[in-house]
Order: C-alpha cells, then structure tokens, then sequence
C-alpha cells in the first residue's frame, strides 16, 4: 500500500467519524440548516458547493481520458459532498496500483 493511499483512507475514515457524529447530532437537514444559519457559515457552505462542482468537473475529465465510469462518483459527491471525490480517487489509486502489477504467468 502506498502512501497515497493510506492518505485517502485516513482522510476518508477520520471525515466519515465525523460525518457519522455530525449526523448523529443534528441529522442530514441539520447539516444543511447549520450552513444557512449566518453569513459565515453561509459562505462555507458555498465554498464546499463551489469547490464540489470544480471537483465533479475534474472527475468527468480525468475518468474520460481514462476510459473509466465516472457517475456514481458525481451522485455521490451531489448528495454527500467530499465522499464522491475520495473515493474516485481511492479507486484511481486501487486502479493505478492493479495497472501496474505484471500479468501473471502461465505456464
């Protein structure tokens, strides 16, 4: 295992313990709620709306010049935002990692 890979899944894990405790606390729509409850959450949460619609722009790119599928990432990111875009690039690393081994020998 690389340590890209350990990265996103630290990163990964460590954001869904949150994610899980911020659920747990106020719910999906309490989520949302918080992000309009002031100017300055406001604005985070517009940050994380931009900064997703850039991250599923380069998703549909980087998945068409690879030949890969890209969508349940895109849904992924639409409902539940920084999930979408780690796990596209915990698959691209998984699927860079299985490139790279050699084919097995028969024979």
């Amino acid at each position: 295992m690389n340590w890209k890979l350990i990265v996103l899944l630290l990163m990964s894990l460590g954001f869904a313990a949150l994610t899980g405790f911020s659920l747990s606390q106020v719910g999906y729509f309490g989520i949302w709620q918080a992000g309009i409850d002031n100017p300055g959450s406001l604005q985070v949460l517009v940050d994380l709306v931009i900064v997703c619609g850039l991250a599923i722009a380069w998703m549909i790119h980087d998945a068409r010049s690879r030949g890969a599928a890209v969508w349940p990432y895109v849904l992924v990111t639409l409902v539940a935002g920084s999930f979408g875009p780690l796990a596209y690039l915990i698959g691209r690393e998984l699927g860079a990692r299985q490139a790279l081994r050699p084919a097995p020998r028969h024979g």
